[in-house]
């Protein structure tokens, strides 16, 4: 059926579903100058793009700002217990869970199918599968973000290493990352050698979080899993051999060859913080923080897809925009939430370097892909999407990346013995995935 046709037939749907469900401005407690309050979380650079977005709304919108994901995960709690929940809030789907289990987010299936703007099938559906709970559609997503590496062009080009590209191995992400690893006077320094003081890398190699994802792509590429299970997952199963692999490769980067910085130089120095200023030559990292990087005036940088094992594989990092059941002001709420999502919608805030837009056309558009502003290879997000894969979303997930992260910490900085670390992870959150509830 023709596109047009098509859009015709949902408006008149729409229409329809409108009168016989009251869904349009059925809520007594609407009024247009009541804001619809959205709750985030974000460095300042990427509220700013959420202050973009809410300036080209033509109805007031309030951004609630928390400082950090804790504080949002508390806030949002919080209201939901006392009765007064924020109308919007912004997640991502590894933490949506624990609010889906409690019946406190609102199911947008009705309203999608009355809409005359949104189409799922515009949209990615690894993006949309993701904040499906129980056959039902929980939230929409903004972006389809994956894990890429950022790394300093300059800095390359100065030492004269070859740039990351697509295909590299994990064994070349280690020779270019030691390669890169420099003291004051752009010297290379060895694993050995960066213990002294006076030795001390001025630059590092590589950045990366020692947490469950970042390790998961690679232990995906090496052809094993975390879980046993994706959708109902009962413990993780890093003790296989495609696993322990990718999990000693990513804790002997500290101690085994002093590629990335101590977790002291990390407390002082966050590692975004540390490529913006030009210490730290790569950085895994998903789309957020283009955000931060465009302010970067002193040096060139771009991205490079995951380096690999056996395939590539990618990690989803994808946000979405989540009802509150217990809004007073629903309808207005959508219709910014509508808005939000829409491709003008969607234009608006890829054009700010926060999304990799799940709305397919957007992607492709000059808004995501224009050379304007960095990165020049932006596309590496998106040939990245066909292998990207979304982790469990369980209730109990934000817990259990709390415990694995502590773990796999002490393994990176201290040099825990491998057995140790993966014993400790799995008697850690056999307790934390026997207590979770499930979205199928």
């Amino acid at each position: 059926m023709p596109r047009k046709a098509t859009a015709l037939i949902r408006r008149l749907t729409a229409l329809l579903l409108c009168a016989a469900l009251a869904a349009c401005g059925s809520n007594s407690a609407d009024k247009d100058d009541t804001p619809v309050q959205l709750l985030v979380f974000g460095a300042p650079e990427e509220l700013e793009a959420y202050r973009t977005l809410i300036s080209s709304y033509s109805k007031p919108v309030q951004l609630v700002e928390a400082s950090d994901r804790e504080d949002l995960l508390a806030r949002l709690a919080t209201s939901i217990a006392g009765g007064s929940p924020p109308d919007l809030f912004l997640m991502n789907y590894r933490f949506y869970g624990q609010f889906a289990v409690k019946d406190a987010i609102e199911p947008l299936d009705e309203r999608v199918a009355a809409s005359g703007v949104i189409d799922p099938a515009d949209y990615y559906p690894v993006a949309m599968d993701a904040f499906k709970w129980q056959g039902k559609q929980l939230c929409l997503p903004q972006n389809v973000s994956s894990l890429a590496v950022y790394y300093n062009r300059t800095l390359f080009e100065k030492y004269r290493v070859p740039l990351p590209k697509a295909g590299w191995t994990w064994n070349d992400l280690l020779t270019t990352a030691t390669a890169m690893t420099r003291d004051k006077n752009g010297g290379v320094i060895r694993a050995a050698e960066s213990e002294g003081a006076a030795l001390r890398p001025a630059v590092h190699g590589l950045g990366i979080e020692p947490s469950i994802i970042r390790l998961a792509p690679f232990v995906w590429s090496n052809g094993a899993d975390i879980v046993d299970d994706p959708v109902r997952p009962t413990r993780l199963t890093l003790d296989s051999p495609g696993a322990r692999e990718a999990l000693k490769n990513l804790v002997d980067l500290r101690l085994a060859y002093g590629v990335v910085p101590t977790d002291q130089e990390v407390e002082a120095e966050d590692d975004e913080s540390r490529f913006v200023n030009g210490r730290l030559a790569m950085l895994l990292s998903s789309r957020r923080s283009t955000t931060t990087f465009r302010s970067i005036t002193g040096f060139e940088w771009d991205v490079a897809p995951l380096p690999i094992y056996r395939q590539p594989a990618g990690i989803l990092h994808s946000d979405a925009y989540c009802l509150t059941r217990g809004s007073r002001n629903k309808d207005a709420a959508w219709d910014f939430l509508e808005y939000a999502i829409s491709a003008e919608g969607q234009k608006i805030i890829a054009a700010t370097g926060r999304t990799v837009p799940s709305h397919i056309e957007v992607s492709t558009s000059p808004a995501f892909l224009g050379p304007a502003q960095p990165p020049r290879s932006a596309k590496v997000f998106l040939d990245a999407i066909p292998t990207v894969r979304a982790l469990p979303t369980v209730s109990t997930w934000p817990e259990i990346e709390d415990v694995t992260g502590g773990i796999l910490e002490n393994a990176l900085y201290r040099g825990d013995r491998l057995d140790d670390v993966i014993r400790q992870l799995d008697e850690q959150t056999r307790p934390l995935f026997a207590r979770a509830e499930y979205p199928r």
